[in-house]
C-alpha cells in the first residue's frame, strides 16, 4: 500500500482488539490474520505520521503465529494474548533500542525489559515497536504528525502512540503521563487516553521516575484500555509499594454516575468557543439522563479546589523540574549540545531551587489533594476537557496541558474520550475519579461514551 498524502481521506480506521477475541476462539480470525491487518494499516500509514521510532514486523509476525497456535488449543495466555501493542520510547526493550527521543540516546539498548513489557510479553501479547516519545517524556517533539492534519501537533509526550491507535496500526499503546502526556494527545489524536491512579502501574525500566508519573494507554476502545492495564497488574504489578490497579479483569460494566462535578481549571478562560459549547451540551445531555451536575458557582468546597488548582500547572513543572534535576545534569555535563535549550532551561531552574523549595511544593500539592478527596461524599468524579480545543497548527510545541494536569497533579484516574469534533479535529472529553476508583471511573466513562453520541 501507497502512504497516504491527503487529509481528506483519514477517518479513523481503529480495529478494536476485544471485537475479535470471540472469532479467535471459534477459529473465525487468527491473531496472525489480525496482525496483518494491522501492517497493512502501518503501511499505509506510517510514512504520514511517523508515530514509530523501530519496528520489528518479522519478530511480531513470529509472535503472533505462537498465538494463533495457543487460541487454537485452547491455552491462551491472557485476554490480549495476540495483541499488537506498541511500547512508548521511554520503555526499556531488550530486543529494540529504547532512545528516549534524545539524540545521547541514539541507538542505545539496555537489553532487559522495563516491567510492563515483560508483563505483557508473559500475556502473549505482540509487541510491535517502539513509539515516538518527545525527548525524555519532557515537551521537545520529535517529529509525529496528528493524522488528522499533518500540519498540526500529535500532542505529547506520547504522542506516537496516540498516532499509531488513531490511525489503527495498533489496537493500543502504552504511555506515560506526569502532565498532560496521555490524556493530550489522546485528545489531539482522537482516541482513548486512559491514566491510572498514581502508582497503580509498575514503571521498573523506564525512564519517568517523577512523583507524579504514571504509566497508561492509549487505546482504540475503553475495554481494550482497561484489559492491557489489568493483564500487565496481574504479572507485574504496582510500583513498589503499591497495591496496583483494583478492579476486575475484563472491562467493568457501564453506570450511569448520580453526581459528578463540572472542574473548569485554569485552562477554560483561553479555551476555544466551540470546544466549550460543544462541551455545554455533552453536559446537558448527562442531566437529561439524570445525573446531577456540581458547579462551583453552588458548591464551595468545589470552589476551593477550583481556586487550588489554578496553580497546578506551575507548581507542577516546578516539581518535575527539580525531580529530573538527575539524571539531567549528568547529561548535560556528558553533551548540553544534544539537550534542547528548554531542558536546559528547566535544569538551570532546578539548579536554582533548593530542597526547601520543593518540600514546600509537596505540602501544597497535599493540601490541594485533600481538596479533592473532601468532594467524595458529595460526587462521583468530574468532568471537564482533555485540552482547549483542537491540535494547534504547528510541530515545533506539543500543546498546552492545563487541563490534562488536574489528574497528574491530584494523583488520580482520569480518562479522554473522543466525543467532541471541532472544524473537522477531535477534541476530548475528560472524567476524572477517585484514587484507586479506576473501576467505577471507567464503568462512568463506558456510560458516557454510550450517551454522548
Amino acid at each position: 500500500m501507497t502512504a497516504v498524502n491527503s487529509i481528506a481521506s483519514f477517518r479513523p480506521r481503529m480495529i478494536p482488539f476485544g471485537a475479535v477475541r470471540p472469532a479467535f476462539k471459534s477459529g473465525g480470525d487468527t491473531p496472525s490474520a489480525y496482525l496483518e491487518r494491522c501492517l497493512e494499516e502501518v503501511d499505509r500509514w506510517e510514512p504520514y505520521v511517523g508515530a514509530f521510532v523501530v519496528l520489528n514486523k518479522e519478530k511480531a509476525r513470529d509472535q503472533a503465529k505462537e498465538s494463533t497456535s495457543r487460541w487454537r488449543d485452547g491455552r491462551q495466555l491472557s485476554p490480549i494474548d495476540g495483541m499488537p501493542i506498541g511500547i512508548k520510547d521511554i520503555l526499556e526493550t531488550a530486543d529494540m533500542p529504547t532512545q528516549m527521543g534524545s539524540d545521547l540516546f541514539t541507538s542505545w539498548e539496555s537489553h532487559r525489559d522495563s516491567a510492563s513489557v515483560q508483563a505483557l510479553r508473559e500475556c502473549g501479547a505482540v509487541v510491535l515497536g517502539k513509539t515516538v516519545t518527545t525527548e525524555f517524556a519532557a515537551p521537545p517533539p520529535r517529529g509525529t504528525r496528528n493524522p488528522w492534519d499533518p500540519s498540526r501537533t500529535p500532542g505529547g509526550s506520547s504522542s506516537g502512540s496516540a498516532a499509531a491507535v488513531a490511525t489503527g496500526m495498533i489496537p493500543v499503546a502504552l504511555g506515560t503521563q506526569g502532565i498532560g502526556s496521555i490524556l493530550r494527545p489522546a485528545s489531539y489524536c482522537g482516541c482513548i487516553g486512559f491514566k491510572p491512579t498514581y502508582g497503580s502501574i509498575n514503571r521498573g525500566g523506564s525512564h519517568d521516575g517523577l512523583s507524579q508519573s504514571t504509566h497508561g494507554v492509549l487505546a482504540s476502545t475503553l475495554e481494550d484500555a482497561w484489559v492491557t492495564l489489568r493483564a500487565i497488574v496481574d504479572h507485574i504489578g504496582g510500583d513498589p509499594g503499591f497495591p496496583g490497579l483494583y478492579g476486575p479483569t475484563e472491562p467493568p460494566p457501564a453506570r450511569r454516575p448520580a453526581r459528578l462535578a463540572v472542574l473548569q481549571t485554569a485552562g477554560w478562560v483561553g479555551a476555544d468557543a466551540a470546544a466549550k459549547c460543544a462541551f455545554e451540551d455533552v453536559l446537558k445531555r448527562m442531566e437529561a439522563e439524570g445525573t446531577k451536575i456540581l458547579a462551583a458557582t453552588s458548591s464551595e468546597k468545589l470552589a476551593k479546589l477550583e481556586r487550588g488548582l489554578s496553580t497546578a500547572m506551575p507548581i507542577s513543572l516546578r516539581i518535575n523540574a527539580w525531580e529530573m534535576r538527575w539524571p539531567l545534569n549528568t547529561y548535560r555535563n556528558r553533551d548540553s549540545s544534544k539537550i534542547s535549550p528548554l531542558l536546559l532551561q528547566r535544569l538551570a531552574e532546578a539548579e536554582a531551587m533548593g530542597v526547601d523549595d520543593y518540600r514546600a511544593l509537596l505540602i501544597e500539592r497535599e493540601r490541594v489533594r485533600g481538596l479533592w478527596q473532601a468532594l467524595d461524599p458529595d460526587i462521583e468524579g468530574a468532568v471537564t476537557l482533555s485540552a482547549g480545543g483542537p491540535a494547534p497548527v504547528g510541530l515545533q510545541s506539543s500543546g498546552g496541558p492545563v487541563f490534562a494536569v488536574t489528574s497528574s497533579y491530584l494523583g488520580i484516574p482520569a480518562v479522554s474520550l473522543p466525543l467532541l469534533e471541532i472544524g473537522g479535529l477531535p477534541v476530548g472529553v475528560q472524567l476524572v475519579g477517585f484514587k484507586d476508583r479506576d473501576a467505577d471511573l471507567i464503568s462512568i466513562a463506558r456510560w458516557l461514551a454510550a450517551v454522548a453520541v
